[in-house]
């Protein structure tokens, strides 16, 4: 019988296929459904149903068929079991890995792969689907409730509680690297800022710690000393790479290319490590920090863990990972220190005047059309929180004479980290005449008229102030549903909603100085109130 073949070191790289934390939830609620049942190739077939009904992957297959395209791309109607069916026997996956059959089995390990490394779940071809604790937790988040809680705690901790336990070399990966990424790098942090008390690690140094060998924070933070002596901080992509291979003692720049490790795995990496609400960017996203807003979840974590662990089993690994730390759910933000309102207008300010009017116009349009940006900086901050804050850059540039207050979740420089919590506008915004609030969405779809038009009613109901109020509601596409319901608001609870698509957004801006100016009753009637009825 032949042994194993030995590990070797790689870069640490998670799955492409699960890039935000919004997608991972997505996928495991999906999972969720079957808690408790054993997994079969049978089972497997209904959760892959199941994950192309909720249209979270694509298959070239609807390319080729307008119709089952069309259904793809709305938001309103969903595949029939017929069409799942064609689906599913047209869309043959020649894909393999280890322990699931050539397909289908092999595409459900590689979306749920990751589920199981950080802890939110187990199963195994013929063993019981369990979903731990925090993958409960990370669903609640996600899975629509009438309350308006702020989740975004919940989220970050999840993630934290996964992440200061993950190590590179856990049961399901072959890596002769053996640390714990998240705390490497929290180590790290900390030394740098105790001899330099500077501003982190820079993004160029992350490499480092993707292709480091060993857990050994100080030994790591001497090579970066090293590497900031003799280049400081403008080294060449290709030196970073160089470096790179040699900690990897590779030569191979066919297996371990340059622009997975100087880019996308650092993308990559940066983004995950956000989600634990510990991390902060600085110099507009050069650097990474320690976020001081949340000091004592610090303090605890490079406190209470480090130690590299090594698990006989995957259960092993799956109880120690899965179970939620108590702690880490109990310690609050430090809101008190720090004013958090100012520190978010503050970066806003700084933002609208580093950017033009035409550049923040462009970010919003790439949103709109699900394009990507390849701005160093935006490309950071997850889709639906980068449209918020766009949005109030663009409102702060705009309308010189009013104030613009947000209420998306930042860290200590007031980059955004978090969406704005529910029961909060997204952002508000009024002059010494009006009152008003935006409310942004990426929804398309009919959702958009049962989620968002009845909070921005309530929303606007809170609004004590004898101004005048308004709201205004931009979307890349408004659904005949949203309008309908825009108008009901403003014949039957005599509230003022404007929707604009985010084209009509950027197009109006152009041309608006004052907060009033997105009032659209002032040059455009509303719908007849009696073909409401």
């Amino acid at each position: 019988m032949s042994s194993k073949r030995k590990a070797e070191h790689k870069i640490l790289s998670f799955s492409t296929t699960m890039r935000t934390p919004q997608r991972i939830a997505g996928f495991l609620i999906r999972l969720k459904k079957y808690d408790g049942q054993v997994l079969t190739n049978e089972l497997i077939d209904k959760i892959v149903k199941d994950v192309i009904r909720k249209k979270l992957y694509w298959t070239m297959y609807l390319k080729s068929k307008p119709d089952l395209k069309s259904v793809y791309e709305s938001e309103d109607i969903y595949f029939t079991d017929e069409q799942l069916e064609e689906i599913v026997a047209n869309s043959p996956q020649k894909h393999k890995e280890s322990g699931f059959d050539k397909g289908w089995p092999s595409r459900f390990q590689t979306w749920y792969g990751l589920c199981k490394e950080f802890g939110f779940a187990d199963y195994g071809i013929g063993k019981t689907v369990n979903i731990s604790q925090s993958g409960h937790m990370l669903c609640d988040a996600y899975e629509p409730t009438d309350t308006e809680e702020d989740v975004s705690k919940t989220i970050q901790n999840v993630f934290l509680n996964a992440l200061v336990k993950y190590p590179s070399n856990n049961p399901f990966r072959r890596n002769a690297n053996e640390n714990i990424p998240l705390l490497l790098l929290m180590n790290v942090i900390k030394l740098l800022k105790e001899d330099e008390n500077n501003a982190g690690v820079s993004r160029k140094e992350i490499p480092f710690i993707l292709c480091w060998p060993d857990n050994d924070a100080t030994k790591l933070y001497k090579y970066i000393k090293d590497f900031r002596a003799k280049y400081g901080f403008t080294a060449s992509d290709d030196t970073v790479y160089k470096m790179c291979l040699n900690l990897l003692n590779s030569t191979n720049e066919t297996r371990f290319k340059k622009s997975q490790i100087t880019k996308e795995a650092v993308d990559d990496f940066l983004r995950k490590m956000r989600v634990t609400g510990v991390i902060a960017l600085r110099g507009m996203g050069r650097f990474v920090d320690f976020n001081k807003l949340e000091s004592q979840k610090i303090e605890y974590v490079l406190k209470n863990y480090g130690e590299y662990r090594t698990f006989a089993t995957e259960l092993e690994y799956y109880n120690f990972i899965g179970k939620m730390d108590a702690q880490i759910v109990s310690i609050e933000t430090d809101a008190v220190t720090y004013n958090i309102q100012d520190i978010r207008k503050a970066k806003l300010s700084e933002v609208a005047s580093k950017y033009s009017n035409e550049q923040i116009r462009y970010e919003l349009e790439l949103l709109s059309t699900n394009r990507g940006s390849k701005d160093l900086y935006f490309s950071d901050i997850d889709e639906p929180t980068r449209l918020e804050f766009l949005t109030s850059i663009a409102l702060q540039q705009a309308l010189a004479g009013a104030s613009v207050e947000p209420n998306y979740h930042i860290d200590d420089e007031g980059n955004p980290t978090f969406t704005a919590s529910g029961g909060l506008g997204d952002i508000e915004v009024y002059d010494s005449s009006h009152n008003s609030l935006f409310e942004v969405t990426l929804m398309r779809g009919k959702n958009q008229a049962v989620l968002e038009i009845p909070a921005i009613k309530r929303h606007l109901d809170e609004i004590k102030e004898e101004k005048n109020k308004f709201a205004v509601f931009v979307a890349p596409f408004l659904h005949a549903d949203a309008t309908f319901m825009i108008d009901f608001t403003k014949y039957h609870h005599k509230l003022d909603i404007f929707g604009y698509t985010i084209t009509e957004f950027c197009e109006k801006l152009k041309t608006t100085t004052l907060l009033q100016q997105f009032d659209k009753s002032i040059t455009k009637p509303l719908t007849d109130p009696d073909k409401l009825c």
